[in-house]
């Protein structure tokens, strides 16, 4: 017999890329009213990986990322994008991004990221928006892909993901 399957809520986390701490933190402002409370805000990180946001943003570049307390059904994740990309030409200048967002979730599985570049990895969701396993869980730790930025190879970005993973497997 036929049954669907459907997703249990994921933990719903955002990766930015900015210039500015202001920007950073009107931008974190928004999405809070708009999604609820932060469970989970990394520290500043250095953003030097790749220089490909440079051009658009200047440097020096940082990294956060946060996830929020309430949980979300995957489906919702284009919404989100595109809320984010809103957010994005809302805090623009000269047609230029000054905070890059990658809204994304975590179960127990996997970190999947969203965007709006097609690639051959990537699922296309609808509206525009392809979603990406960045990382995936196993052997007790997150692990990479050979698709997988390499900024999210780092120890220290697993490091973070392994905590906020925890923190939802402490909210099932």
């Amino acid at each position: 017999m036929l049954k669907l399957n459907f997703p249990k809520p994921a933990k719903f986390i955002a990766a930015f890329i900015y210039a500015n701490e202001i920007v950073y933190q009107k931008t974190k402002k928004i999405l809070t009213k708009k999604f609820g409370k932060i469970d989970y805000e990394s520290e500043q990180l250095n953003f030097d990986s790749t220089d490909y946001y440079q051009s658009e943003m200047g440097k020096p570049l940082f990294r956060k990322f946060i996830s929020f307390q309430k949980l979300k059904d995957p489906a919702q994740f284009i919404k989100i994008k595109l809320f984010c990309l809103k957010l994005e030409k809302k805090f623009s200048k000269n047609s230029l991004r000054t905070i890059n967002i990658d809204p994304g979730c975590i179960n127990q599985a996997k970190l999947v990221l969203t965007t709006t570049k097609d690639f051959a990895h990537r699922i296309y969701l609808g509206k525009g928006i392809y979603a990406e396993v960045t990382l995936f869980y196993k052997g007790g730790r997150f692990n990479h892909l050979p698709t997988t930025f390499p900024d999210y190879r780092t120890n220290t970005y697993k490091d973070i993901f392994e905590q906020i993973r925890n923190i939802y497997i402490g909210q099932k």
